[in-house]
């Protein structure tokens, strides 16, 4: 029967390439098709009609859940990618250097969201770049490859029934390893830039490289020590669950090449054709289509288009739809498909299929700046701006470099004994903050908030760090001097923002509100984080390097004077997330502890939006471990092996006896962290890996 249903989706492939509108601005440098055809991605816009698993959104989770799902050869599975393939910008994206100089952000790459107006920094509606190619922002961010500390993921999955069997920090800690590569740096670059690390707690095997720069400037070596002089721990290990304190962190970079990995290099350019994945860009999704039952809605389609005035397409879903669009797309596709606050749903004019308050609720962000100086040393900045004016050109080991020198430091660090009155001060603000501070009237968002708030509050008197402080080489000249800059960021914000629509229509953006530093508690903390990146500049063996202060200058000094000033210069770190959180329904959770809908039977996310708290981390790593997982309990799902499952690690086949293994369902991890094929596609595997490495 398995092999009826594959000829019907070849029969029907003739009617949606007929129906199909987009183009693409990417198809330049292979007008046959058959080294695009390698790496799944349709480019003509042959789709069956139906489909297992329709995955929405071809980023950072979605990617790497379309490899994994796809290695059982009876499942099907369909990528919808609102953004194109990212061939033409192959050069901004593979750089890594290309990142701060000539990266994706204010391109049509980028869905370039704003907030709305912040009253709480001078009134400023503040741009919110996500990657829209495929790849997602994994195509576009800065390459940290960094993890939450074991508290925070613990505390994560003790908010939630059912969490602690599948996303404690032994569970994550596992998935994170499982995708990814480590590769340890080169003698030179670890001396020069004074790196620890220990590799049992890292990956050997997974799809993402990750390693360190192939160059590193001299400054970076000042780092750990600067911090150390200071009091604040330097790290052994930050990989291993006690993520605080100073270290140089590793990057998402394969150093076979000095390129970035990325969601799209690391899990869908490896691969041999699979005839039961298909990945469509420049697709566009409108709404999910559900059958007529009101207690527990079913998805029986995706519909999508190319554009606002294309038409639209059906696709039907056999199985499951999994959200992968962010902490912003997420929230967008279930509210235009009637699933969410049904106040919201109504003045945008959308009927209510579902009355769910916490859609879109739970909004959480890092927000950042830094403090400048004028530097005698070089900075990658200036190094690059010398190669260029000599025409010699850069080597991809220098281009490799990406800022990388970062430090959590915890509350004690911030306040010293202040810390446990700050704590009670926090705690007593609850009630005043539960009245003023959520932007929604439902009492179980409220319940949620009260929740979160409390797990927040919990990580003040840890080692977690509350603020993460980053070493900046990349930034401009000031004055004919190289500059270099110190960032401090916000990591758990007691200000909770929200996502929500205001027209039926799904082209027009979604209102985002972060409320940032609407609880002054995030004033304070980010306050005391950039007076520390102040004084990190004021001492040795960093200092020796320092000049005068440029932003934000000897006049800022008092309290009040860092408030007014922060106040016009936070932006985002480009973290946001717990959009649609993994919390019991009746705290205005949306997702259970198994990622699927409260309320809809077979509608799951897998992205930054399910986690209920902010992490100390950048996100890259996170989601890649949940994409991992959400893998495991799907398959195990459908498997027939139930949770746990000794078949649901990556190499893991099919447990049907409909259809014979495959090349597919034969797939494993290889040492270079491609998804390899059986031998009798071997040749083809390799091909595919070829053509990654030209792109």
């Amino acid at each position: 029967m398995r092999s009826l249903a594959f000829a019907l989706i070849a029969a029907s492939i003739a009617h949606s390439a007929a129906a199909f509108q987009g183009g693409h601005r990417d198809i330049y440098h292979d007008h046959a098709g058959r080294d695009l055809h390698k790496r799944n991605i349709v480019y003509n816009g042959q789709i069956a009609n139906a489909y297992d698993f329709v995955i929405v959104g071809g980023g950072t989770a979605g990617l790497a859940l379309a490899a994994r799902l796809s290695e059982d050869s009876n499942t099907t599975v369909l990528v919808l990618e609102a953004g194109d393939t990212g061939d033409a910008v192959a050069d901004s994206i593979n750089v890594p250097l290309n990142a701060y100089f000539s990266g994706l952000p204010g391109t049509p790459y980028d869905w370039a969201y704003t907030t709305v107006q912040q009253p709480n920094a001078n009134n400023r509606a503040l741009p919110w770049p996500r990657g829209k190619v495929l790849g997602g922002s994994s195509a576009m961010n800065g390459m940290y490859q960094v993890r939450p500390s074991k508290l925070e993921v613990d505390t994560w999955a003790g908010l939630v029934d059912g969490g602690k069997d599948k996303w404690s920090w032994d569970d994550l800690f596992d998935t994170m390893k499982e995708s990814e590569s480590f590769t340890a740096p080169s003698s030179d670059v670890q001396q020069l830039g004074n790196i620890q690390y220990n590799a049992n707690s890292r990956g050997s095997n997974g799809p993402v490289h990750v390693t360190y720069p192939g160059y590193m400037v001299p400054l970076v070596g000042n780092w750990t020590t600067t911090l150390a002089d200071i009091g604040v721990a330097v790290s052994e290990d930050a990989y291993g669950g006690n993520n605080w304190g100073a270290f140089i962190a590793t990057s998402s970079i394969n150093p076979t090449n000095w390129t970035r990995s990325y969601s799209r290099s690391a899990y869908i350019d490896p691969l041999p054709p699979r005839s039961n994945l298909a990945i469509l860009p420049n697709a566009t999704v409108t709404r999910l289509v559900f059958d007529s039952n009101t207690n527990n809605l079913t998805a029986t389609g995706v519909e999508w288009a190319t554009s606002a005035s294309a038409a639209r397409q059906t696709i039907k879903v056999n199985k499951e739809v999994i959200l992968a669009g962010g902490a912003v797309g997420s929230p967008h596709v279930l509210l235009h498909s009637g699933v969410g606050p049904s106040d919201v749903l109504k003045a945008a004019g959308v009927d209510v299929k579902l009355d769910l308050p916490g859609v879109g609720q739970h909004l959480q962000d890092h927000i950042s700046t830094q403090v400048t100086w004028k530097t005698t040393a070089q900075t990658a900045n200036s190094l690059r701006t010398q190669n260029l004016a000599s025409g010699s050109g850069d080597s991809p080991a220098f281009n490799s470099f990406i800022n990388s020198a970062t430090a959590y430091v915890n509350t004690t660090d911030l306040l010293g004994d202040y810390t446990a009155q700050f704590k009670q001060q926090v705690a007593g603000q609850l009630q005043a903050s539960l009245a003023s501070l959520v932007p929604s009237s439902s009492a179980e968002v409220k319940k949620g908030y009260e929740a979160i708030y409390n797990a927040t509050l919990g990580t003040l008197d840890t080692p977690v760090g509350q603020v993460e402080i980053l070493l900046s080489l990349t930034g401009p000249p000031s004055g004919g001097s190289n500059t270099l800059s110190i960032q401090a960021a916000l990591q758990h914000p007691f200000s909770h923002g929200r996502v929500y629509i205001s027209s039926s229509d799904p082209f027009t953006p979604p209102v985002i509100d972060p409320q940032y530093l609407s609880h002054n508690a995030d004033s304070v903390i980010l306050r005391e984080g950039l007076k520390l990146a102040r004084k990190l500049g004021q001492t040795a063996p960093l200092s020796a390097s320092i000049g005068d202060e440029v932003s934000p200058g000897s006049s800022v000094q008092s309290d009040d004077d860092w408030d007014k000033w922060l106040a016009g210069q936070i932006g985002t770190e480009y973290h946001p997330s717990c959009s649609l959180a993994m919390l019991p329904r009746e705290l205005g959770g949306v997702v259970d502890a198994d990622l699927k809908v409260y309320g809809l039977a077979n509608v799951r996310v897998a992205d930054a939006s399910v986690f209920p708290i902010q992490f100390s981390a950048h996100l890259q790593a996170p989601v890649y471990g949940l994409a991992e997982q959400a893998a495991r309990i799907i398959r195990a799902t459908y498997n027939g092996v139930g949770w746990p499952s000794a078949n649901s690690n990556a190499s893991s086949t099919s447990t049907s006896s409909t259809s014979a293994p495959s090349a597919t369902t034969s797939t494993q991890a290889d040492h270079n962290g491609a998804i390899a094929a059986a031998p009798r596609v071997f040749a083809l595997a390799i091909a595919g890996v070829l053509a990654s490495l030209l792109l």
